[in-house]
């Protein structure tokens, strides 16, 4: 494996710092106070990560949004508050995360729980596969269920977690067997209408961040234009795979149309790190200032199988990665100058203004000229607590 770098890079990345907010779990009033003098409750939706105790909820917060090794996990205190992490300062995708401690009853009567469910974007309840999960699903049905009547529009994910210990068939045995009892539970109490989306996840591979992409899909709304986009500039530049990733988390926030093979992610995944790791060890001014990814990042990986990795920055914060042929890449001329059309694009459907309106798309298949449009501008309006606008 060959790895060409083509990037002026200094500094390091910014990471993510947790924020968090401690709501004593003896005292309900408190807690219940904090949660509605927050200044930024109703400003940004809300990932809510429950389930009970020792599922795993601060393990994958930890693991995703703050690049923790997963071994490190084991070493993590019980929650017994809830935490709450902000990571809008070094991420694309503008939340918070609330990890809620297993043992706190939420609806006790003095507890308001509308005031948590109200502003919520999307509720995970973590179900810890290795264990007995009868009453993790007694909890999720509680848990959803009052949900669903504060707010319809939560989406409603289960991760079906510590899958790594399991064999393939017991996966699917598990998944099968817990996405039964959840759905008759919620036929029995009349709630057809509310669906449940379940993962197979474990902080020890790359499912969790797969789990965690998809989640965080749903709470953008331009999702359509960005996989249209995608699918445009992958059509006319002889790419077979394109992922738009969140670069501190590696989550991917949009995909073409083509179905994700896991082992593509990963690969596109492990690209990221390798980018950041050599860009802040070699990359670093002797002031030590700066940042390890900038708008001059880029990377080519050509593998021993004639595919090629490229990465190239879109935003402070997001990154196309690409799979191609080496065939392909030769044409890497007509890749940059779609690029480009691209880049403009995506700047441009974020930028916050109640009088955009969408027009035509278009992408040069053949070698740029004066008269080429290219990739022609694309705007919609960013809506509240959505991701953010763009620098």
């Amino acid at each position: 494996m060959s790895i060409e770098y083509e990037e002026q890079l200094a500094g390091s990345l910014v990471d993510s710092f947790p924020k968090d907010f401690g709501y004593g779990v003896d005292n309900m009033d408190m807690m219940q106070e904090n949660l509605e003098n927050s200044p930024s409750a109703d400003n940004k939706p809300r990932i809510l990560l429950m389930g009970l105790r020792r599922s795993g909820k601060s393990s994958i917060q930890k693991v995703v949004f703050h690049k923790m090794s997963p071994n490190e996990t084991l070493f993590l205190e019980s929650t017994n508050k809830i935490c709450k992490d902000d990571i809008s300062g070094s991420s694309f995708v503008n939340f918070h995360i609330w990890d809620f401690p297993g043992q706190v009853d939420f609806f006790d009567p003095t507890f308001d729980y509308e005031m948590i469910f109200r502003g919520t974007g999307a509720l995970i309840f973590v179900i810890d596969a290795q264990d007995d999960y009868v009453e993790a699903l007694g909890r999720l049905h509680l848990t959803v269920s009052r949900a669903f009547r504060v707010n319809p529009e939560i989406n409603f994910e289960v991760f079906i977690h510590k899958v790594d210990g399991l064999s393939d068939d017991h996966k699917i045995e598990t998944q099968r067997d817990i996405h039964q009892r959840a759905n008759d539970d919620l036929a029995d109490a009349s709630l057809e209408k509310l669906h449940l989306s379940f993962y197979l996840t474990s902080i020890y591979d790359h499912s969790i961040f797969e789990a965690f992409s998809k989640v965080v899909q749903k709470l953008i709304p331009q999702l359509p234009t960005l996989e249209n986009l995608l699918n445009i500039f992958i059509s006319n530049s002889g790419i077979e795979k394109a992922f738009l990733f969140d670069v501190v988390s590696k989550i991917y926030i949009a995909t073409d149309s083509s179905p994700v093979d896991m082992q593509s992610y990963e690969l596109c995944c492990d690209m990221i790190d390798v980018v950041i790791d050599v860009s802040c060890i070699y990359g670093l001014k002797d002031d030590g200032n700066g940042n390890a990814y900038d708008k001059e990042s880029l990377a080519i990986i050509k593998l021993n199988n004639t595919t090629v990795l490229y990465l190239k920055e879109v935003t402070k914060f997001l990154a196309l990665v690409c799979i191609l042929r080496e065939e392909s890449f030769e044409r890497k001329g007509l890749i940059d100058y779609n690029f480009h059309c691209f880049r403009k694009a995506i700047h441009e459907v974020f930028e916050v203004s109640s009088s955009t309106q969408r027009t035509g798309v278009a992408v040069q298949s053949s070698p740029p000229s004066s008269s080429g449009n290219g990739l022609a501008r694309l705007k919609s309006a960013a809506l509240n607590g959505t991701p953010r606008s763009l620098v």
